[in-house]
Order: C-alpha cells, then structure tokens, then sequence
C-alpha cells in the first residue's frame, strides 16, 4: 500500500490546507482521509482538522484506516499546527481513542470533538 498526497487544484487553495491522502494498491483506490481547517462550523477556533476516513469495505481491518490518520496528523504537525481536531461519533470515539486521540469535548448533538497534541 501507498499513500500518495493528492491535490485537486480546482477544489484546494494555494495554501497546504485543505489537502487529501489517497491509499491505494498500484492503480486500485483503497482509501482516503482529508485535512480540512473546520469540521465544527460552531468552533472555528479549533484548527486544522482530519475529516472524511474512508477505506474500502474490502480493506478494513488492514490498519490502513489508522495509517491514514497517522499520516494526515503528521501532514497537519508539518504545517506547523500544535493540535489538530478530529470529530467522531460515540461508535467510532473508543477506535480514535485507541489511536491516542482524546476527548476534549462532546457537541450539544452528541459527537465527541477529539484532539491530539504535537509533542515535538
């Protein structure tokens, strides 16, 4: 598996964020993850976010979606960010957790706002 750094000029800006890690297999799409600065309209001082995991049915179980958020959080602590954001559901709050994230708060419609800090 690879991860490839994708940008589609039409849709990013000139800036490194927002940007699109792209897994995959030779020519085959296995999996996606962006870094995004707001997935929480209501808390636009929290910034950058990783946003929209994606990994192929066929693929899950394979670690490549922990590989993709590790890799975007590495991407995002390049830009120079402290701490980045990450939003999830109750069902998927204890996978992020088990990737070192914590749980900074829980929105008023019951999503878990979590975060994880650049000790560099």
């Amino acid at each position: 598996m690879s991860l490839l750094t994708g940008l589609v000029q039409e849709n990013f800006g000139p800036g490194p964020i927002p940007t699109a890690l792209v897994a995959h297999e030779g020519d085959w799409f296995i999996g996606t993850v962006s870094i995004i600065a707001c997935d929480e309209e209501t808390r636009p001082h929290y910034t950058p976010w990783v946003a929209a995991l994606w990994v192929e049915p066929e693929h899950r179980r394979q670690r490549i979606g922990a590989a993709l958020v590790d890799k975007a959080v590495e991407f995002a602590f390049g830009t120079g960010a402290k701490r980045v954001y990450l939003l999830a559901g109750s069902h998927r709050r204890s996978y992020y957790a088990g990737l070192g994230w914590s749980v900074i708060e829980q929105t008023e419609d019951g999503m878990f706002i979590l975060s994880k800090d650049n000790h560099d």
